[in-house]
């Protein structure tokens, strides 16, 4: 049924195992075929669609430079002009 298989260890909080635990009970599957389901539909979902970082024209979690510093003088007084 399944190609060759890696053995994972990892660590989950005792309430997320739980309720892959009842899950499993109720849908007649394995706890650890629900894990890895969870993490196959993880990968179709978010890494499939990342892209590398050098593909990225803006950082996503920043936006876009508004004044680019004309070098290392400017950082340090802007750092010092903060309040």
């Amino acid at each position: 049924m399944y190609r060759h298989m890696k053995v994972v260890t990892i660590h989950l909080d005792e309430s997320v195992y739980q309720d892959f635990q009842k899950l499993a009970k109720r849908t007649k599957r394995s706890t650890s075929d629900l894990i890895r389901e969870a993490m196959e539909q993880y990968k179709k979902q978010v890494l499939k669609n990342r892209r590398p970082i050098f593909e990225t024209s803006v950082p996503a979690s920043v936006g876009q430079v508004l004044q680019p510093w004309k070098g290392r003088g400017e950082l340090v007084c802007d750092f010092l002009e903060r309040k």
